[in-house]
């Protein structure tokens, strides 16, 4: 019995070995297929696999790394179309998107390796779709040889919108960006000083008649206003299609290849509002109120003379490992922060903290609100996310399907007119497990006496509505580990939302554009047309002092 079971082993190893090898050249016969063809990569947003366009080089040469183009496609548009846009192939009436591409028009050789993002269709570039971005270029990255001081970004529309916000967030991924008429997202214009060290060249359609042209004539001025090397060319007479020309016979590759990152760009400046997007270059800020537009100037003004201007910045670092030309460690610095000079020795990382009285040499403590764990609401949404509605109370049956359905409603991200790519689970209560919890943000429907998830972590939430109130709607963020939950008691938070009109981004997904008009919490009384009280926490997670006295006026509301 020992012998046969040794010998089923030694079979079972020998598939195993052969699964491995026939992986192997899976992946070798995909990474040497030239030309454009379709991908995937696993999301852990909703364990799906999601597409992109590939353009692979038709040669490559062994021991060399290659350029590679991110492009971002417009709404009611997709990877596939993208691809073709980017070669500059004009769509023609009636021409037909070939799920398969087994169609490609003949076009111009280029040693680019090219991604199209899927993103999940319309709905912008924050979000789910953001991070889609970035699981795209890690995958090509991983499979290909490419070379990470030439990484473009280009985007038409929608796209081209995503293309400034993914470059000012983060700066220091790309060598150069192209937004062709592009439709901003909101929030991105005060990010513009962020692009001092990134070639950006805009185009656009005089006669656009969906993004106007003053759109992208504001941005090439605010650029050139902040220093930073921007350019942008307008298409006399075009409209919307403004990529017809911009990609003519691949000519944004030569625009291109005159570019490679700056990876140590004497000098740093960079604005955020949130640890999400914390860094640029050889500069960290470390401490910030989430919210609050915090700013940091680093330049170096000698060889051993660092000046920085900062607003509403708590610490932050100096990466000088990333130096090449870094002083030797030991050597003594000065560090001019904010018009006081601070002598420092010379290290791998010099960290910085503000006291009452000055800066001082030191590492920082986060307070309860820190990376990972700042809010706001939509932040909850940004990723992975289960959506829970509560069975206790021992509701009837019809109450109980009306939980269901309100949960689903929240999960339902497409419209009639916009289908996404994302399925969001919903689940009742009792089948949330300890592995939902570790690796997702839970999206929490009722109140502690109705779902048992809420009454697990109440200890935990700032804020509690109670279960009388019938005509209150409360909505709240909360750290729950390394993921958030977020709370939904009373109305659901869209109740009145047409009435109410708060605006966001008009292409992004209805659920995710109100909640990012949110801050870490909102009461409403009937409508949020009727808002009683909405804004940030403080830093440790706790409601304003100043907002307190509105929020227990209403008599439904108890705050831990």
């Amino acid at each position: 019995m020992a012998r046969h079971s040794g010998q089923s082993h030694d079979r079972k190893g020998v598939v195993a070995c052969f699964a491995i090898l026939a992986a192997t050249a899976a992946v070798l016969r995909a990474q040497s297929a030239p030309g454009p063809q379709l991908a995937a990569f696993h999301s852990d947003v909703d364990d799906s696999q999601q597409p992109y366009g590939l353009y692979v080089p038709k040669s490559l040469a062994p021991g060399k790394r290659y350029p590679l183009v991110i492009s971002l496609h417009e709404e009611d548009s997709n990877h596939r179309l993208n691809l073709r846009r980017i070669f500059g192939v004009v769509s023609r009436t009636g021409e037909i998107d070939t799920e398969n591409m087994r169609y490609f028009p003949p076009v111009r050789d280029v040693n680019y390796f090219i991604a199209t993002p899927y993103a999940r269709g319309t709905m912008g570039y924050r979000g789910i779709a953001e991070k889609d971005v970035y699981d795209v270029l890690a995958d090509v990255e991983r499979r290909f040889p490419v070379d990470e001081d030439r990484v473009y970004l280009t985007g038409i529309s929608m796209g081209g919108g995503g293309a400034l916000w993914l470059a000012l967030t983060r700066p220091s991924l790309w060598a150069a960006v192209a937004p062709l008429c592009p439709a901003p997202i909101p929030g991105a214009e005060e990010l513009a000083g962020n692009a001092l060290n990134l070639p950006i060249r805009l185009f656009h359609g005089d006669l656009d008649p969906i993004v106007s042209a003053d759109s992208s004539r504001a941005w090439h001025r605010r650029f050139l206003d902040l220093g930073a090397p921007a350019d942008y060319i307008e298409y006399p007479g075009v409209r919307h299609n403004a990529w017809d020309q911009a990609y003519r016979d691949g000519a944004i590759f030569d625009w291109f290849a005159k570019f490679r990152r700056d990876r140590f760009p004497r000098r740093v400046r960079f604005v955020t509002r949130s640890y999400r997007y914390d860094s640029a270059y050889w500069v960290r800020i470390d401490g910030l109120t989430p919210g609050a537009p915090a700013s940091i100037d680093a330049v170096w003004t000698g060889k051993t003379a660092l000046q920085v201007d900062t607003q509403n910045v708590e610490a932050f670092t100096i990466r000088l490992e990333q130096l090449p030309d870094a002083p030797i460690p030991g050597v003594l610095i000065t560090a001019t922060i904010d018009g006081l000079p601070l002598r420092v020795k010379a290290a791998a990382v010099l960290s910085f903290i503000k006291t009452a009285m000055r800066w001082r040499a030191g590492f920082y403590t986060p307070p309860a609100k820190r990376p990972g764990a700042e809010g706001p609401i939509v932040e909850a949404v940004a990723g992975r996310q289960i959506y829970v509605y509560g069975s206790g109370g021992a509701p009837a049956a019809e109450d109980l399907e009306a939980r269901r359905k309100l949960a689903e409603t929240a999960a339902a991200w497409s419209t009639v007119r916009r289908k996404l790519s994302l399925a969001l689970a919903v689940k009742p209560d009792t089948a949330v497990t300890a592995d939902d919890i570790a690796s997702a943000d839970l999206v929490l429907f009722g109140t502690a006496e109705t779902n048992s998830a809420i009454a697990r972590f109440a200890g935990r939430m700032p804020l509690a509505l109670s279960s009388a109130a019938a005509d209150y709607g409360l909505l709240f963020i909360a750290p729950l580990g390394k993921h958030y939950a977020l709370v939904n008691s009373g109305l659901p938070w869209w109740a009145g939302a047409d009435e109410a009109d708060r605006g966001g981004y008009p292409l992004a997904p209805p659920q995710f554009r109100l909640l990012s008009t949110f801050g870490d919490y909102i009461l409403f009384k009937g409508s949020l047309a009727n808002v009683v009280a909405e804004g940030r926490f403080d830093q440790n997670w706790k409601v304003p002092a100043d907002a307190a006295p509105k929020i227990l006026a209403s008599g439904t509301v108890t705050i831990h």
